[in-house]
């Protein structure tokens, strides 16, 4: 796994900008933080920050392929190709001679044999660009789910693009301009696909690629949901559901790096860490290694809620026991989650402002925990959305409503109860322009529109339901997908999302809801496909959201910080913010825990404005 950047310029000589290449570059070090390089062609230049996980001696970048002495392509990767060895064996069938034993290389040649459709070959996660020396083009493709971020802004002559916006910015004629479409994405609980927050700057959509001529940009879809008749008994779909997960399991345990799993106890990850132990003992390799999050005092304080009714800390020790895991547990503190040179360093990791607080604190330190031991780490996201998981799958009144399930669901209550919604600090009428209601209903019915139906299906439930996993596997969990991917990447660890291959995602969405919800219980599926490798009780666990510290502390002390930020008076997220509300939020009488969230953003848009020096155009 990596970091990327480039630039293409058809006007003008690129060979003579290796210091704005450079810079930019180095943007993406902690992505990369085993080695960079940069390749200088006259209209094109890539850079490549290296996190090794593959072929450590040969799978330098950016790489290239040459006929005759002159350059054919260029490639600077992000990723993993996990079907590598299989599109190896056919390119060389078709005669193409490797120097490594990279997938990178097999990306590459891979291009030469397919051109741009070689993307639907590809099963992985992946970002990368390819410079095409012969026609003087440029490819940026995406993986289906966009696992692995890349983001491009187009300029007068040609397009700049990185993993991450900062790679972007840190081109001269990009600008951190944010308007009220901007503000609207970060507030607003979704993501849309193609947009970022700032301005110019666009997010490759994923399954999409991206072709940079000099006529002009354009993109083609290469990869969607499609809907597809079930002809599978409930029998065989449980079969083909386990099947796909140890193959899929199996083929991203490939690392020549040490590889753990994230394990919370819960179904998903307690599958992830089972189905890594089979494959680990059948191999005839060391036990998996698992690690976990947990706070201090956490079991000591820890309250039974409808949300979150048990602690994960039990049920991960029991998964680590039944399959004879190396579980390690990363313990943090309320002053480790709110200590100010954490929550700089992810919001330098996400570009920015959250307004989740502790979630990704805990999880950046989790990841910094877990690299010490490994470096690439199997996760079990992206199974609730999948499988149908979350609570919002199973409340009437949520299924019913004309709105982005989650927002109904009302995502401030993942903070603890009690917790007020993050923008209630907020300006008025800056809420008033905003209008996040209907920026968000308007962005519900263009992806409700594009729902693929089954003709001649009228069985109201299974509409909705099909509508509800589309909207969950488009617009939500890339939200989480690219959280996790910068809290990690940050630390430099590769994080692994079994349930985003896309084999399994496509047949499970064309699942009926009846079978995802056979045992009349959320995941019916999962847990029938793995049941036989866990305990009962995890098996059976009802499912609690990731953690926050309950330590009382916490909230206490962000309060103080803004307090301070408050006190100072020049902040540039005070011209955002209610006045009266903010006195209100620090007042002494106040319980913290209620303006937990409002308090994070606030504070999260104070570092964010001045570090990143942003031009709000509101």
């Amino acid at each position: 796994m990596c970091g990327i950047t480039g630039w293409v310029a058809f006007e003008r000589d690129l060979t003579a900008e290796r210091g704005v290449l450079e810079a930019m570059t180095t943007t993406q070090t902690c992505r990369g933080p085993d080695a960079g390089g940069i390749h200088l062609e006259p209209h094109a230049a890539l850079g490549h920050r290296r996190l090794a996980i593959i072929d450590i001696e040969g799978g330098v970048q950016p790489m290239t392929v040459e006929h005759d002495g002159r350059l054919l392509a260029a490639l600077t990767y992000s990723g993993e190709v996990y079907n590598h060895r299989e599109l190896r064996a056919e390119l060389e069938a078709a005669g193409h001679r490797f120097r490594t034993r990279s997938d990178t290389e097999v990306v590459l040649h891979a291009y030469l044999e397919w051109g741009e459709h070689m993307a639907e070959r590809l099963n992985g996660m992946f970002a990368f660009a390819i410079w095409d020396a012969r026609h003087e083009e440029l490819l940026l493709v995406r993986d289906r789910m966009g696992v692995k971020p890349l983001h491009y802004a187009p300029t007068r002559d040609g397009v700049v693009f990185g993993s991450e916006a900062k790679a972007v910015l840190a081109h001269p004629e990009v600008r951190a301009v944010v308007d009220l479409d901007g503000l609207r994405e970060l507030l607003a609980v979704t993501r849309t696909p193609g947009l970022t927050l700032y301005r110019g700057i666009h997010d490759v959509r994923p399954g999409h690629v991206v072709r940079v001529r000099r006529q002009g940009i354009s993109m083609r879809r290469y990869w969607a949901l499609e809907a597809r008749e079930h002809t599978d008994d409930l029998d065989a779909t449980v079969a083909t559901v386990r099947a796909l997960l140890e193959d899929i399991v199996h083929r991203q345990l490939d690392a020549d790096v040490p590889l753990c799993s994230l394990l919370s106890g819960g179904l998903d990850s307690s599958a992830v860490t089972a189905l890594a132990a089979k494959a680990l003992r059948a191999a005839g390799a060391g036990p998996v290694r698992s690690f976990a999050v947990d706070f201090a005092g956490q079991e000591e304080n820890f309250h039974a809620t409808e949300l979150r009714p048990t602690p994960d800390g039990p049920y991960a020790r029991m998964l680590a026991e039944h399959v004879g895991a190396d579980h390690r547990v990363i313990e943090l503190d309320a002053a480790d989650l709110s200590d100010l040179a954490q929550r700089t360093v992810a919001l330098r990791a996400r570009d920015l402002p959250s307004g989740v607080g502790d979630m990704d604190i805990s999880l950046l330190l989790l990841f910094k925990g877990v690299r010490r031991h490994s470096t690439v780490a199997l996760s079990g996201e992206s199974a609730d959305e999948l499988f149908g998981g979350y609570r919002w799958f199973h409340d009437p009144k949520t299924v019913a409503a004309d709105d982005f399930p989650w927002a109904v669901h009302n995502l401030t209550s993942l903070a603890g109860q009690g917790a007020g919604p993050r923008e209630a600090l907020l300006d008025a009428d800056l809420l008033r322009k905003l209008d996040l209601e209907n920026y968000r209903k308007a962005r519900y019915h263009e992806a409700l529109a594009e729902v693929p139906h089954l003709p001649g299906v009228t069985d109201p439930v299974e509409r909705r339901q099909r509508e509800l996993a589309y909207l969950n596997l488009t617009r939500f969990v890339c939200i989480l997908l690219d959280r996790k991917d910068r809290m990690s990447m940050a630390n430099g660890l590769e994080v692994r999302v079994p349930f985003c291959d896309h084999r399994l995602v496509q047949y499970v969405f064309n699942a009926p809801w009846s079978m995802k919800t056979f045992d009349g219980r959320e995941k019916s599926l999962l847990r029938a496909a793995v049941r036989d490798l866990l305990p009962d009780a995890v098996a059976d666990r009802v499912k609690s959201p990731y953690p926050v510290t309950a330590d009382p502390h916490y909230p206490v002390l962000l309060r103080q910080e803004l307090a301070r930020v408050a006190a100072e008076g020049t902040s540039p997220a005070l011209g955002l913010l209610d006045r009266r509300g903010l006195a209100d939020m620090l007042a002494p009488d106040t319980d913290p825990q209620s303006v937990r969230l409002g308090v994070d953003l606030a504070l999260d848009l104070d570092a964010w404005l001045t570090e990143y020096q942003v031009t709000l155009e509101l």
